[in-house]
Order: structure tokens, then C-alpha cells, then sequence
């Protein structure tokens, strides 16, 4: 953890911070946003979440910064800082998300075009996956215990963006931004338990007051019938603009990349080999060698 640098690596609360000033502005302006939602409060009403409150005030969140959604050597970089964050958030607190920022979009951006980075990203981490999809999950996202695995692990990632106009607790200014939090993390807290009704309860309670609307009519509990994890990971705003449908179709083949790109560090081939940086990335196909 802590190597070098801003972009690509893991990064606990006060190295980050400390190397903010030679940070690129996008990230200066990522972080300095997120930590104002986290901590300041809207109208009076503290930001809902009180766990991810918590894991920033007492300095245990991780980060990493990534400064393409679709350049596929920045993502097979994302994709190893992600992994080594699963090799070690149990031993940082007792819950440790993973907070990721995104560089911005370039020009005038729609709600589709953050729907379609975020599962451009999901897609390009389930191809490059080292790890097989887990028995134990479901591939259909449409059963109500799907989720997203990843390094061999169930992830809940939750995003926010720039284009919500009233939902603000889902609102970030500068670009996409999302929190991967293994399924573990939640054990003791589901809403099956007695502990995860009271969390649940106060959660929805302060979006409530934080946001001012109704809460999203995608809220829900992962296993419970009807409700569909997939939905959750960006709230749709427009209904002409986002999803009908899961746009990722898991599937347990393994492995579904080259055996080079599934190797830590393949990232710098594409360092190595892009020496014009006006060529356009490899779609996720491309770098998949399907």
C-alpha cells in the first residue's frame, strides 16, 4: 500500500491527503467534495450513511483515483489496486470501504453516459477477473441474491455522479465516484437481523431529511424478493436514460482474459504501447482477447 503517487495505487486517509498538493486537480477537487458531504451536513441533516461518516472521520476509508473509464491500461491498474484492497481491508478496521474517484467525463455528459461508464468498469473487472465467479452467487442478476463479485468476493458498489439534481446524498460534482464495499461487512447488519432493521431504519430516516424526496423507489435488501441489487449500484434519475435491464451478463467461465492481462501490473504494456496518446483505447472486447 502507499506506493508512490496519487493515481493507481492503494491509499489510506493521511497519505492521501498528504500528497493531495501534487495531486491532479480533478482528484483535489474529488476528495475535498466527498469529504464536505461526509462530514458538513444539507439544511441541518447529516449525510445519511453514518458508517461511511464514521470510516472518514476516524480516518479508516481507503481510496484510489483513476484517471480514465475506459482507457484499459488505467483500468487493469484500477483492477489490481482493487484487488490488493481485498487482500487487506480486514486487517485496516472493522469496516473498511474502498472509495474510488473517477476522472471526469470530457464535454457536455448525460445521465446514460455515467450508467454506461460505471458498467463499462463492471464489465471490464468481471472479464479481467483473476478469480473465478463465486459458487455461491447467483450469475442472474435478476435473482434477488445476485450481486457483483470480484477477486473472488461479493462487492456492493455504490456510485454517485454529477447529474442528480434533487437526490443529493447520491450527488458528486466532479465526476464519478464509487464506494466498493465486500458483502462481509455488512454481516450482523443485514435486514434480516434485528441490528440491520435499526441501521436500515435510521439510514432511510436521514436520506429523508438529507435529500428532501421520497427514497428511491430501487431501494432495497439484497436477497429480498423484488428488490434487485443491480438497480441500486447508480440510482436512476430518467427512466429514458438508464438501464431496463442489468447490463452485465456474468458468467463463470474462467478465465475470460489472456493470461497476461490477468497477471498484477499487465497495465504497463499499455503504458509501454501507447506512445501516441491520441489512439483511442481498446474497448473492453479488444482487451479481453475475445
Amino acid at each position: 500500500m502507499n506506493e508512490p503517487g496519487t493515481e493507481g495505487v492503494l491509499l489510506d486517509q493521511q497519505t492521501l491527503r498528504a500528497r493531495l498538493d501534487d495531486a491532479p486537480a480533478w482528484l483535489r477537487d474529488h476528495y475535498r467534495t466527498f469529504r464536505e458531504s461526509m462530514l458538513g451536513e444539507r439544511e441541518g441533516s447529516p449525510f445519511p450513511c453514518y458508517f461511511g461518516v464514521e470510516a472518514e472521520r476516524d480516518g479508516d476509508l481507503l481510496y484510489a483515483a483513476c484517471g480514465s473509464t475506459t482507457d484499459p491500461g488505467a483500468l487493469l491498474r484500477f483492477r489490481d489496486v482493487l484487488l490488493e484492497y481485498l487482500d487487506s481491508y480486514a486487517d485496516h478496521a472493522d469496516r473498511t470501504p474502498l472509495a474510488a474517484f473517477f476522472s471526469p467525463l470530457a464535454g457536455q455528459t448525460s445521465e446514460a453516459d455515467y450508467h454506461e461508464r460505471l458498467w463499462h468498469l463492471l464489465e471490464f473487472l468481471h472479464v479481467h477477473d483473476p478469480e473465478p465467479w463465486p459458487e455461491a452467487i447467483p450469475t442472474d442478476p435478476d435473482d434477488p441474491h445476485w450481486e457483483f463479485c470480484f477477486g473472488g468476493e461479493p462487492l456492493f458498489p455504490t456510485s454517485r455522479a454529477p447529474f442528480y439534481d434533487d437526490r443529493m446524498s447520491r450527488y458528486s460534482p466532479v465526476g464519478l465516484e464509487v464506494t466498493f464495499q465486500p458483502r462481509s461487512v455488512f454481516e450482523g447488519i443485514t435486514a434480516d437481523t434485528e441490528a440491520g432493521q435499526r441501521a436500515r431504519d435510521a439510514i432511510r430516516s436521514r436520506m429523508d431529511a438529507y435529500d428532501g424526496v421520497c427514497p428511491h423507489a430501487d431501494l432495497g435488501d439484497w436477497g429480498a424478493e423484488g428488490d434487485r441489487e443491480w438497480k441500486q449500484y447508480l440510482f436512476r434519475e430518467d427512466d429514458a436514460e438508464s438501464p431496463d435491464e442489468c447490463p452485465l451478463d456474468p458468467t463463470r467461465d474462467h478465465p475470460k482474459a489472456s493470461a497476461e492481462l490477468l497477471e498484477p501490473g499487465a497495465w504497463r504494456r499499455f503504458a509501454d504501447d501507447r506512445a501516441d496518446p491520441t489512439e483511442p483505447p481498446a474497448t473492453t472486447r479488444e482487451v479481453g482477447g475475445d
